[in-house]
């Protein structure tokens, strides 16, 4: 029988310092075991800083289509406003380092480009499942209560990990670790007990403005300030409806999200290639052809993208970002395949669709406006054939 911390029952605060450490020990160690790369512990509660940055992106309405950060802005400002009780916060970090260079596609314009997250299994599932097993392993070895969050949950995750010392939020916002570089997926267990806060991580990003320079739609409005919605990784997944003209031939063949800013950060040096198989690569992903994915349709889509997070967007929204990459790619090649979709039923699709053909070749773009432009109803897609 398992020797416990405490008692099991309501809110425990364990005062012993030998007792805390040991726990501390214990609970890092069952971490490890259970997949996570690092875990630190931080107190329920954010800079008034950080608070003032997040009403400054609110107010700017920086978020565009992402309207649940407006929504739940009350509950994010500081982890007792979302759960009162809070005593601590257990961050924890999971490494995805990739295989080989994530920006190695980018030459490659008939391949479509997937960020490295997104190339396995959904990590929110793989993390989340991790989390909870580690939460009932506290409660059984301490009592109290816990609640766990991955990303998609109303908590700034990012200040907390670094308040905690996982690592800092870096210039291009998302965090960075000493030892996994930009490779990191973060989740969080809210918890009742009083657990010894760690020290915070400090900002060692220093003059480097590496990830800023690259950013292939100038979306940084200055260091550790981003605009999403000028980010390729927003408006290929976030974004809803269509994709802004003078953005559309920067994206090149991105298809769903966009890893220039963190595989260019110089402390990847650290990294190192992750080891969870629930993360591994799938093949039809690392290196897909656009002109195979443009001809998914819905059914096929949600039989390809199973299990990804990528099925999360639907079919229409995927589709319209493979329709730019093929009007950046520029390939006539694409235009039989491509043409059917100018009679989609999503006006998303058919938008896109116009306007690939238009890049890639005018003359055919005209002759195929000229047979479905007075039968099209919607005046987004209009305005794009008379754009040609």
């Amino acid at each position: 029988m398992r020797r416990r911390f405490a008692p099991t029952g309501a809110e425990v605060t364990l005062s012993r310092s030998d007792t805390v450490a040991t726990l501390k020990h214990a609970l890092a160690s069952e971490a490890a075991r259970l997949g996570f790369d690092n875990l630190k512990v931080t107190a329920a509660a954010l800079d008034q800083d950080v608070s003032r940055n997040f009403d400054r992106f609110i107010d700017g309405a920086y978020f565009g289509d992402m309207n649940w950060l407006a929504d739940t802005a009350d509950r994010r400002r500081t982890p007792t406003a979302l759960w009162a009780d809070v005593k601590s916060v257990i961050t924890l970090a999971t490494n995805y380092g990739p295989h080989g260079d994530p920006l190695e596609l980018l030459s490659r314009p008939e391949r479509g480009a997937i960020s490295v997250y997104a190339r396995g299994r959904d990590y929110h599932d793989v993390v989340k499942k991790r989390l909870k097993a580690l939460a009932r392993w506290l409660v059984e070895e301490t009592g109290g209560d816990v609640k766990v969050f991955v990303d998609t949950a109303p908590v700034l995750e990012k200040p907390l990990a670094q308040a905690a010392g996982l690592g800092w939020q870096g210039k291009h916002t998302n965090l960075v670790s000493r030892i996994h570089g930009s490779w990191v997926f973060l989740g969080e267990i809210f918890t009742t007990l009083e657990l010894p806060p760690d020290e915070p991580e400090a900002d060692h990003c220093g003059a480097c403005r590496a990830c800023l320079d690259v950013c292939p739609t100038a979306a940084f409005i200055d260091a550790y300030r981003l605009d999403p919605r000028r980010c390729i990784s927003y408006l290929t997944i976030e974004h809803k409806g269509h994709i802004p003209r003078d953005l559309r031939p920067l994206m090149g063949n991105r298809i769903y999200g966009c890893d220039d800013c963190l595989a260019v950060c110089p402390w990847n040096k650290f990294a190192r290639v992750h080891s969870l198989p629930e993360l591994a690569p799938r093949l039809e992903l690392t290196a897909p052809l656009l002109t195979d994915l443009v001809q998914l349709s819905d059914a096929d889509f949600r039989d390809v993208f199973s299990g990804s997070p990528i099925k999360r967007i639907g079919r229409d929204r995927f589709i319209r970002n493979v329709l730019i990459a093929l009007g950046n790619g520029g390939d006539k090649a694409a235009v039989p395949v491509i043409t059917p979709l100018c009679q989609d039923q999503s006006d998303v699709v058919r938008v896109a669709a116009a306007w690939a053909l238009g890049q890639i070749d005018i003359d055919a773009a005209r002759t195929i406006r000229a047979e479905v432009f007075d039968r099209e109803v919607d005046n987004d897609v209009r305005a794009e054939w008379s754009a040609l």
